[in-house]
């Protein structure tokens, strides 16, 4: 198939909607979907159990260093182009990992995965911000969280259900007929847009790679190697060192990669911190858990994956809900109220885990806590991506994503480091008392990113950026381009586009 970027009317709101949300789904699915399939692939492959960290942690590590430069590859040569190149690439990905002889070949092609998906979101996120008007921005991105939130908690439902009535190849072979449709619709639906045509920031770009992955790679190997281990603190300080360099560099170039502008603005700064926090919260939260599940409490894989539905299904429903609501009282309530709804439900998750309550009792806690997940998820995405003007979507979409999943290795390492503290997998009452501390840690992070919501915006008083967003930077939008891209930028630069009320 080739790949087309013909510039052309705005695509119908519906038909963006659906071929972004579905490339979000596939993406954030497959980062998760190996959980409650790890023992499977190690029996069948004669991996280790080090091998089997790593078929997670290599789609994490790329898909974290390579979005930041993923979303300027798409500034500079159409975000609708990426879009479907990204989609190729994670397709052909896909078929490498079910054809996977071991798992030196499953970790290779776990990389290039992550690296499609690094083109996939920048881009489908700038795509869909800039469709939509920003009256409705709030509903939309409620839709839009509601689907990647629904990937994230289902990955394990979908992966222990594929491999205990399939085979494990098989959740890597779905991703290869469910993508090809999406690059039909999306070749001919979407408008190509694109951001600025300057010279690119190399050096920039270099930095931003290099940090991500050193600090990824840091905490994502803190488990085994030990948070005072030379390999931890050598990657930590040296991802610490290059993300200063990357920021002083930024500040000081005349084009760069990232406006260090946008993070004055309150809405920018308070969703990408929020998200972190709210990531970090959700991933430790799905690694533990489905292992809990079936350690401690003896379900299959399906049956753990079963489990997961009291969480899952309220992200499906309140996120739109969420989202709607965001257009009449703001992200600060939401973003708030939302992890501070999540943090309660874990903390009752670990008390009934702790006295070993019956899993309705569970079931209650998740869905308290999906409940405030699915409030806060889609008003960070809207808050963040209605700061940025039409030119800098892409790359705000990419900061963005980074942020969270920079997140997910935090939350993992953090709530792993609390387990080993507290227990062990020795026995299912010693994973009980590590499951516990854990998920106390996670929640904790929860109320951290509560506090954090405080600080973001109230409710809009106005949308000067996003009535119109990405209209003028459209390509082939005509010579007022440039000037709709400079009036946008000026109204949701620093001052940002809320009335804090």
């Amino acid at each position: 198939m080739s790949i087309t970027a013909r510039p052309g009317p705005p695509a119908p709101l519906g038909w963006v909607l659906a071929a972004t949300a579905a490339a979000s789904l596939i993406v954030a699915l497959d980062q998760l979907v190996v959980a409650t399939a790890l023992q499977t692939i190690r029996h069948d492959l004669g991996a280790s159990m080090a091998g089997l960290e790593w078929t997670v942690n290599a789609f994490s590590l790329s898909f974290a260093a390579l979005m930041i430069p993923g979303a300027e590859l798409g500034d500079r040569i159409g975000r609708k182009r990426a879009y479907l190149l990204g989609l190729i690439v994670f397709a052909l990905a896909s078929a490498a990992c079910a054809l996977a002889p071991n798992v030196g070949t499953l970790i290779a092609a776990r990389v290039v995965q992550g690296a499609g998906g690094a083109l996939i979101l920048p881009a489908s996120l700038a795509l869909l911000t800039a469709a939509t008007p920003g009256h409705r921005r709030g509903t939309v991105m409620g839709i839009y969280a509601a689907v990647t939130g629904l990937a994230v908690v289902g990955g394990p439902l979908v992966g222990g259900a594929v491999a205990q009535g399939l085979a494990w190849q098989w959740i890597f072979w779905i991703n290869v007929p469910l993508i090809a449709l999406v690059l039909v619709v999306a070749s001919a639906k979407l408008t190509e847009e694109k951001g600025g045509s300057t010279r690119p920031d190399l050096l920039g770009l270099l930095l931003a790679a290099g940090s991500m992955c050193a600090i990824v790679w840091g905490l994502v190997r803190s488990g085994a190697a030990g948070w005072s281990g030379a390999e931890v603190v050598g990657t930590l300080t040296g991802g610490a060192v290059l993300l200063a360099a990357c920021i002083g560099w930024e500040l000081r170039a005349r084009r760069p990669m990232l406006p260090m502008r946008l993070f004055g603005n309150r809405a920018f700064a308070a969703g990408n911190l929020s998200a972190l926090l709210l990531t970090a919260s959700l991933f430790a939260t799905v690694f533990f858990l489905a292992q809990f599940l079936q350690v401690a409490l003896g379900n299959s894989p399906l049956g753990a994956g079963v489990r997961f539905l009291p969480w899952t299904v309220p992200l499906f429903f309140v996120a739109p809900v969420a989202g709607r609501l965001q257009d009449r009282i703001g992200a600060r309530v939401l973003i708030s109220a939302g992890l501070a709804l999540q943090g309660a439900g874990l903390v009752w998750l670990a008390v009934a885990a702790h006295r070993h309550g019956p899993y309705g009792e569970m079931a209650a806690a998740l869905m308290a806590s999906g409940v405030g997940t699915s409030m806060a998820m889609p008003a960070q995405q809207t808050a963040v991506m209605s700061a940025a003007p039409p030119s800098s979507m892409g790359k705000a979409a990419g900061t963005f994503n980074t942020v969270r999943q920079v997140g997910g290795a935090l939350g993992i390492a953090v709530a792993a480091a609390v387990f080993a503290a507290h227990g062990s997998d020795r026995s299912p009452a010693d994973f009980t008392d590590g499951f516990t501390a854990a998920i106390a840690t996670t929640a904790v992070l929860a109320f951290a990113g509560a506090v954090t919501g405080l600080f973001a915006p109230g409710r809009a008083k106005r949308w000067e950026a996003g009535t119109d967003a990405g209209a003028g930077s459209r390509t082939g939008a005509g010579p007022g381009a440039e000037t709709h891209d400079g009036a946008a930028a000026k109204s949701a630069g620093v001052e940002g586009e809320f009335d804090v009320r």
